[in-house]
């Protein structure tokens, strides 16, 4: 399973939870059709946002009043997004919990190779290059013993002339 944390610990953790929270839901098909009109894509995308601070937070053990702080909205408005009362807590926490099951796992991996500035590879791409590796691997072992080979005969070959 990738390693997300689950419980995060430390800001460096919350914050990694937060953003995996926040991506993950994005690329769920029901949220990408909800954003689609740009009328409602900032408040969808900043509920999104306040939702995944405020349940990756929940996760690290703050508090309402701390979390509220933290992200800069009221308590209630916490209160909602941690209790599911909102679309978008709801969205945010059925998210945490497909990552939880792992159902999320190629996602979740793909979202940090992103964040990390990589660059994705289709699965039969990684496959194929898999494969090419450990053939080009064969091969320069095989190559190494040649030369270690040919080294041994060389010597030997000097110690008789010499």
């Amino acid at each position: 399973m990738v390693e997300v944390p689950l419980n995060p610990i430390g800001r460096e953790e919350v914050h990694r939870l937060e953003s995996v929270l926040l991506f993950a839901t994005l690329f769920r098909p029901e949220v990408i059709e909800l954003i689609k009109d740009p009328s409602e894509r900032l408040t969808w995308v900043d509920s999104l946002a306040v939702a995944a601070g405020a349940i990756a937070r929940e996760k690290a053990g703050m508090t309402v009043p701390e979390i509220a702080e933290e992200l800069g909205r009221t308590e209630a408005t916490i209160r909602k997004h941690l209790k599911g009362e909102t679309k978008a807590g709801q969205l945010v926490r059925e998210t945490y919990e497909q990552i939880k099951q792992g159902k999320l796992d190629e996602l979740v991996k793909n979202i940090e190779v992103l964040a990390k500035g990589g660059e994705l590879v289709p699965a039969e791409e990684c496959e194929k290059l898999r494969r090419e590796k450990e053939e080009l691997e064969k091969e320069k072992r095989q190559l190494e013993a040649k030369v270690e080979n040919v080294r041994r005969a060389l010597r030997d070959l000097l110690e008789r002339m010499g």
